[in-house]
């Protein structure tokens, strides 16, 4: 990319983000005002033509619609709040974007300069924020001088998207951001080059899958640019792709080869090589905490941390897109396990039988599936139908199944999906939760419609934090407390927003609905009326129990 002109500007501190925004092709910001942050705003409100920023009534929604954004399109989500309270406010979403290697840019303030770690109790101040900040994400730092802002920009941009991709952050004084002085622009940065894909690992992991019996694919988050790789590597080696909540859509669901974990526990035991691409593999001592005797590892993945995080046989690190094509190609090359298409297809057709007996949870589900395009997105939440979501919901492109990833944070759903709709506007984007998580963020509907944001919003109401009360129930001998919430009436809460409301009870009502939801082109909710403890346990497929074999 050629330089820009290097002539300096006389702009203030705001000013010299917003200008290192736009030249990083930002055309969303996520924010909410306070006096630490007006002359960013303010420079924002001159920049709107460029620039279109969401307010909303919470930092921690404003954070949660940015990884909305970045998590559903790739492009990095940028928000704006003002310090201390305003910043730990947002960090539950910063820790949920970091957690699920999204890029997410957080601008914040900081006291004035002058009384910068003085500890005087100016508004807001929070000791050590930067250092707080640099333990959340991949990168912070404070910029001093408004001539410093394009470069911090541009390296912060730079961070988040190289390598394994992340939350950064800047913040600057209370009075950096009004503050005038010449500035020069700074061109974006390179990203940090992908490493090479080395041969001699690539030739020993297709030694191991030439000789294996029952090979199997595992993708995740770090996958999600890499659909057509995995998919070759699937199909050269016959292996199932398994994804769990971050990877889903990578391989279609309805293509022979597209496991869930419910489907993919059917067949771990005998698996004798797993390749794993982009994932922490969750699975392997959590989730199913059992390892197949004689199991052989290949990991696949950008991040050379992972190599001390867990032991394989074969570590290939590489862009996941590159390492999965080039391992395809030399499996090709030497030989490729023995297929065993009839098996596979039993397992999956056994599986979804069995999975249809998690209701009302799959019944309500399959309507979603039904009336959702196919390239529609399901923004999930912590709840009884968000974890039967994790392996009931057929999925067939990446992107389009949002989770909160291992943080499994309450409450992210409605806000995240905000944001997701910002950035897809002409997609159909749905949000599902239940209950008690709507709750952390109801408030957002106002956000909704204010700026026009047109998500269709799927309260299940079932009178209860449902996990934790069916935890008290069976494990502490009915011992409940805080599990069972009284809520508002949601149909007339939502009314009183100038949200369209909706409340039905069985899922043929439900269909109804939601066809009309779709195309009402508002924003809607749609409260599902469940009775308490009505929902089947969906555990079962999350923490499966395995045979000695």
């Amino acid at each position: 990319m050629k330089n820009r002109d290097r002539e300096t500007h006389l702009m203030t501190g705001g000013d010299a983000i917003v200008e290192s925004l736009k030249a990083q092709q930002v055309d969303t910001v996520f924010a909410l005002p306070g006096i630490q942050i007006y002359g960013l705003m303010d420079s924002l409100a001159r920049n709107s033509d460029a620039i279109r920023t969401v307010g909303a009534r919470h930092e921690q929604a404003s954070a949660y619609m940015a990884y909305g954004y970045a998590r559903s399109t790739g492009k990095p989500g940028v928000c704006a709040v003002v310090p201390g309270p305003g910043i730990l406010n947002a960090s539950a979403a910063l820790l949920t974007a970091q957690g699920c290697n999204t890029p997410v840019l957080a601008l914040t303030g900081d006291v004035e300069s002058g009384y910068k770690d003085r500890g005087r109790g100016q508004l807001h101040e929070l000791p050590r924020q930067l250092d707080m900040l640099k333990s959340l994400g991949k990168w912070a730092e404070h910029i001093e001088q408004p001539c410093d802002a394009p470069w911090l920009v541009a390296r912060a941009f730079q961070e988040m998207q190289s390598g394994r991709p992340g939350v950064t952050a800047l913040q600057g004084g209370w009075d950096y951001f009004t503050k005038s002085a010449h500035v020069a622009p700074v061109d974006p940065l390179p990203l940090q080059p992908k490493p090479p894909v080395d041969s001699d690992a690539i030739e020993r992991a297709a030694r191991l899958l030439k000789a294996a019996k029952a090979p199997m694919i595992f993708v995740g988050g770090g996958a999600l640019n890499a659909a057509a790789e995995v998919r070759e590597l699937a199909e050269t080696t016959g292996a199932p792709v398994v994804s769990f909540r971050s990877g889903r859509g990578v391989m279609p669901d309805d293509h022979p080869l597209g496991f869930n974990v419910a489907s993919g526990a059917r067949v771990w035991p005998q698996t004798d090589v797993a390749i794993v691409i982009g994932s922490r593999f969750e699975l392997l001592d959590i989730g199913w905490n059992y390892r197949p005797q004689g199991l052989q590892l290949i990991r696949i993945d950008i991040d050379a941390t992972e190599v001390r995080r867990l032991a394989v046989d074969v570590n290939i690190i590489a862009d996941a897109a590159d390492g999965a094509l080039a391992l395809a190609q030399a499996v090709a090359a030497k030989g490729a396990p023995a297929r065993r298409d009839g098996q596979l297809a039993d397992v999956k057709a056994s599986a979804a039988a069995a999975v249809g007996q998690i209701q009302p949870q799959i019944s309500y589900l399959q309507v979603i599936r039904d009336v959702l395009p196919r390239d529609g997105i399901f923004v999930d939440e912590v709840s009884q139908v968000g974890f039967t979501a994790t392996f009931g919901l057929p999925v067939y492109h990446p992107r389009t199944f949002i989770s909160s990833g291992h943080q499994g944070t309450l409450g992210y759903g409605f806000p995240t999906a905000l944001g997701v709709k910002v950035a897809n506007p002409h997609k159909a984007v749905i949000s599902i939760a239940g209950d008690g998580g709507f709750m952390f963020a109801a408030q957002e509907l106002a956000t909704a419609v204010q700026y026009g944001i047109n998500l269709v919003t799927v309260v299940f109401n079932n009178q209860a934090f449902g996990n934790v009360w069916r935890d008290q129930q069976e494990r502490f001998d009915g011992r409940v407390i805080g599990s069972e919430l009284v809520n508002p009436d949601f149909v007339k809460f939502a009314e009183s927003f100038g949200v369209q409301g909706h409340s039905v009870k069985t899922p043929k009502e439900f269909r109804l609905v939601l066809e009309k939801a779709f195309a009402a082109d508002k924003p809607v909710l749609i409260e599902v009326v469940i009775p308490r403890g009505g929902d089947a346990s969906p555990w079962t497929f999350l923490r499966p129990t395995f045979p000695e074999v």
